[in-house]
């Protein structure tokens, strides 16, 4: 692993009607769960919404909505 992978290594998708619609990434953790946090109290009630946070290291999925 590079040092530039661990900058990317949480990542959260956003997707609508099975589409992306949002995405980031970031090298925290912790960041990562609060952003997770805020994407599910912004978009959470929208129809069709699913958003996951996956750790690019491992590939697995550390949180999802619903």
């Amino acid at each position: 692993m590079s040092p530039d992978d661990n900058q990317q290594r949480y990542h959260l998708t956003l997707t609508a009607g099975g589409r992306v619609v949002q995405q980031g990434w970031w090298s925290s953790e912790a960041t990562a769960r609060r952003k997770f946090s805020g994407w599910v109290g912004e978009y959470g009630n929208l129809h069709g919404v699913r958003i996951t946070m996956v750790d690019e290291q491992t590939g697995r999925t550390l949180a999802s909505w619903p």
